[in-house]
């Protein structure tokens, strides 16, 4: 919600999809989902810029074997640094920048390689990620369907991340919001 308050033209983009494939007097569910790609491209590009785990869970190596060039003994324990992958320039291009459109065409099912790992990858990926996508592409389409959202001031909302393992951001989000036709019905 902060990256959209700060790219007002991509909330508006957002809820425009919406209306358009949800329609304004009915409420998003779970069948409009596979409708609403633009959505889906702006949790990706957030997952992207602000992985809620930076470190992926340790993985020890069985045997000797080569990653990335480099030789690791067996028994060596290996981090995944999520975060500086997403941030990798030879994978992405403008790597900082938020741009949802980098995702169009993007399937997710791991043709395109392990670049989005968001949630781990592969047997070792997280259990729950489908239902967690689902519940956040509930959560905010919910939000931008039903409510108009403003920053509050003209500056933009600070994106400094704070301390912690899932790099919270340092100032909780405050914006206003004031209800949309929808939610007066």
């Amino acid at each position: 919600m902060a990256l959209l308050l700060n790219h007002p033209e991509k909330m508006q983009k957002v809820r425009a999809e919406i209306e358009t494939k949800v329609g304004e007097k009915c409420a998003l569910e779970e069948q409009d989902f596979p409708k609403l790609s633009y959505l889906q491209n702006v949790i990706n590009e957030t997952l992207l810029l602000y992985p809620p785990t930076p470190l992926l869970l340790p993985h020890e190596a069985s045997e000797d074997c080569v990653v990335g060039g480099f030789d690791v003994p067996r028994h060596t324990m290996l981090f995944i640094n999520a975060w500086a992958i997403h941030r990798d320039p030879e994978l992405w291009e403008d790597p900082t920048e938020f741009r949802p459109e980098r995702f169009e065409g993007w399937s997710g099912d791991g043709s395109e390689g392990y670049k989005l790992i968001t949630l781990g990858a592969g047997r070792r990926g997280c259990p729950g990620a489908g239902l967690a996508n689902k519940l956040i592409v509930l959560a905010l389409g919910n939000l931008i369907q039903s409510f108009d959202w403003e920053r509050i001031g003209e500056d933009d909302v600070d994106m400094t991340e704070g301390l912690g393992l899932n790099m919270p951001r340092a100032e909780p989000l405050e914006a206003m919001c004031k209800p949309r036709p929808i939610m007066l019905s």
